[in-house]
């Protein structure tokens, strides 16, 4: 078997003789045959078990069989315990993610403390078929068929080209003993059920089915290799042109690898591909994407949630000017208010006004719905949701946009857009008010 797993490291460099490596070791056969090969093997390894004290004496009994084992194999052991049940009683989370999360914490900051290159779990073949078929089942994309992968980051799986049929021939061969958890031989759990009872089935109907679906799961993975370079070419904007990625193929499957980071989910996608240009959709992780002429835009949503009372409510940025200065809205935007000598402002970004007609204290706010002005240069007046639509904004522009509003409610200036007429800067100006906004 040796052999097998010899070109497996190989091929997927997985480990280096030069290097410590750390293996996970629980007792069990796929472990303690891991752990024979790679010491048999010459590699520098130290094991490491954790006792999560779930099943009473046997958990006892599994440490205790691995302190033998280590020290029979000259193989420094280290050793952890935690209460699985509190832990996971005070985090809201299944005994399953707590131990998972319990283990992988700790064997990566053993890993750190010794200075070892890798985490060898021992996960083999049956394992990501296992996982393969609950991920069909469940409903997945590309990814989630591709099974367990060799590398994950420090985590390391040398095994994945062996079955457990092999595994256990091997140790018997070896004469090696090794404990057996007595919850994996309940089919109580949905892992348990596809390995019990469904792939038993599937071998009725073809005796290979495990090395098939690993097979194909192997050809997914690169079928998954050629899709991320395709996205790589979107991944550093948070704008995605549809017309760009029609032409690489699926657009719904790319938008969706597009989107995923930013935690939005397939049927999310689906929505809003689906929808018409305007729509946003929020991922519930913090990011909404509005669908906008041909393209899709990404940004941090800006709602608040009351869960009590279902309320959804963008939050009011504003700030009041009750004389001239320098006024911050937030840590990016700022306005300088004061009144200077008469001259007309060029510029976007500052709006000169005729002094004597605005009204302190001021208001800076954002667009809300009705708001209306007429702007300079027209002789009725308009709604501000219009004057956007007419620059062509999208929704994520003209919920940012801002306007200055004085005291009389009279929005005065449409920021970077557009002054009130009935402010304008006239031959009879004697001061302006000069407001300049900056955002960096």
């Amino acid at each position: 078997m040796w052999s097998k797993v010899e070109r497996y490291i190989e091929k997927y460099k997985l480990l280096n003789t030069n290097d410590l490596y750390i293996v996970a070791l629980s007792g069990g056969a796929d472990s303690v045959a891991l752990l024979l090969l790679l010491k048999n093997a010459h590699f520098n390894v130290h094991a490491a078990h954790c006792n999560f004290h779930l099943r009473g004496e046997e958990s006892d009994r599994d440490e205790a069989f691995c302190v033998e084992l280590c020290k029979g194999l000259g193989v420094e052991l280290h050793r952890a315990h935690f209460d699985t049940r509190e832990y996971a009683e005070l985090h809201k989370v299944s005994i399953e993610m707590t131990a998972r999360e319990l283990r992988y914490k700790w064997f990566e900051q053993l890993r750190q403390d010794i200075g070892a290159a890798g985490i060898c779990v021992a996960h083999h073949r049956d394992d990501s078929v296992e996982t393969v078929l609950l991920n069909l089942v469940r409903g997945t994309g590309l990814r989630g068929l591709t099974g367990i992968h060799p590398r994950n980051g420090n985590i390391l799986r040398p095994l994945l080209c062996v079955s457990r049929a092999e595994i256990e021939a091997f140790l018997a061969e070896k004469g090696q003993e090794y404990v057996t958890d007595s919850t994996n031989l309940e089919a109580n759990v949905q892992r348990n059920i596809v390995r019990l009872e469904v792939l038993p089935l599937l071998r009725n109907l073809n005796p290979a089915v495990a090395e098939n679906i690993q097979r194909t799961a192997e050809n997914l993975a690169e079928a998954q290799q050629v899709l991320n370079v395709a996205i790589a070419r979107f991944n550093d904007s948070n704008v995605l042109n549809l017309s760009d990625v029609e032409k690489s193929g699926s657009s719904e499957y790319l938008a969706f690898e597009w989107l995923k980071k930013y935690g939005f989910n397939g049927e999310q996608v689906r929505q809003i591909l689906d929808a018409e240009t305007g729509k946003i959709v929020s991922s519930g992780t913090g990011y909404d994407v509005l669908k906008d002429r041909g393209r899709l835009i990404v940004e941090k949503s800006e709602v608040t949630f009351h869960c009590q009372r279902n309320v959804i409510s963008r939050p009011s940025k504003r700030i009041v000017v009750p004389e001239e200065g320098t006024y911050v809205l937030d840590e990016n935007t700022r306005f300088s208010v004061r009144k200077r000598p008469v001259y007309v402002s060029k510029e976007p970004h500052i709006a000169t006004l005729d002094a004597a007609k605005v009204r302190f204290p001021l208001t800076i706010r954002r667009v809300e719905e009705g708001d209306w002005m007429q702007p300079y240069g027209m002789k009725g007046r308009k709604l501000l949701s219009d004057l956007m639509t007419d620059q062509k904004m999208t929704v994520f522009e003209k919920r940012r946009q801002l306007v200055v509003v004085d005291s009389q409610g009279v929005i005065v200036w449409l920021v970077g857009l557009r002054a009130a007429q009935c402010v304008a800067v006239t031959d009879q100006t004697k001061e302006v008010l000069e407001i300049e906004f900056s955002n960096t």
